[in-house]
Formats: C-alpha cells, structure tokens, sequence
C-alpha cells in the first residue's frame, strides 16, 4: 500500500472522495505516517515519533541485516456488532492502520544498547554514541602471517 497525503484543496478533496474507487472499497488497512523529530547530542542521537493512541504492543523496533533500525506500529480495531436496540452503522470508519520505515544507522551507534519508550503518545527512541575512546578501543591489529 502507498504512502500518500491528501491534497488540502478542497475541490480536489472533494473530487477524490466521490471518486475514488480503490483500495478504500476492498481494504480497510490505512497507512499512517507519523511526525518524527530526530536530535543529536554529544551522547547519543535521540528519535521522536508521534503515535498517539498505539500502546507498546502495536509497536516493534528491529535492526535488520543491512544495518536499518526498523519501526513497525500496526493498529487494529476489533470489530464488536452487537445487535442491542436493532442498531446498525450508517458509517463505520474504524480501521486498522499501519506503518514501517527503516532508518540507517550512523557507524557510531552502540546497537546493543538502543532503547525505546512510549509516553504520552510519544515513541521515545535513543540511540547511544561511542566515545572516540571507546571506537579506539573497538579497533583491533591483524597479525600477519
């Protein structure tokens, strides 16, 4: 499925809605593209994405062979139709949604170390540095033979 932004025109959004016969009737999976901020500092690289609603459990954080930290969030709405009162939906929107962008990792990241958090609709990720001490030490002489 496509990442795509809607057009905040109205004509056009007007248009697309009456319009759009694709994946929208088949599907009901949503991509979403969180806002993300990423900082530096002299300690470590620090990830900020906006994922207000998703707990912990619609969250995954890998490191893929190629050397990407990978964000997954996928959120599902359980459908429960309840049949009290003869009710129907005249609209029902309740989708699930979901998200993956793998991000590359600078040479200087302690990958054992990488931590993530979730407050307040917030995924706090922190990628720690290496010291140009401990890059020192991580460098290692081949004997010849």
């Amino acid at each position: 499925m496509l990442v795509t932004r809607r057009n905040q025109n109205l004509m056009p959004a007007l248009f697309n809605e009456l319009f759009d016969f694709g994946n929208d009737l088949i599907s009901t999976e949503h991509t979403m593209t969180p806002k993300l901020n990423i900082s530096e500092s002299d300690k470590s690289y620090d990830m900020e994405l906006c994922v207000p609603g998703l707990r912990k459990e619609d969250l995954a954080i890998s490191i893929d062979s190629d050397n990407q930290l990978v964000v997954e969030m996928q959120q599902k709405h359980e459908e429960k139709h309840e049949d009290k009162d003869n009710r129907h939906y005249l609209r029902h929107e309740f989708s699930s949604m979901q998200f993956k962008q793998a991000f590359c990792l600078p040479d200087n990241v302690k990958r054992d170390q990488i931590s993530a958090r979730v407050e307040n609709g917030i995924l706090y990720i922190t990628l720690p540095k290496f010291t140009v001490e401990e890059k020192k030490a991580l460098a290692q002489t081949i004997a010849i033979q």
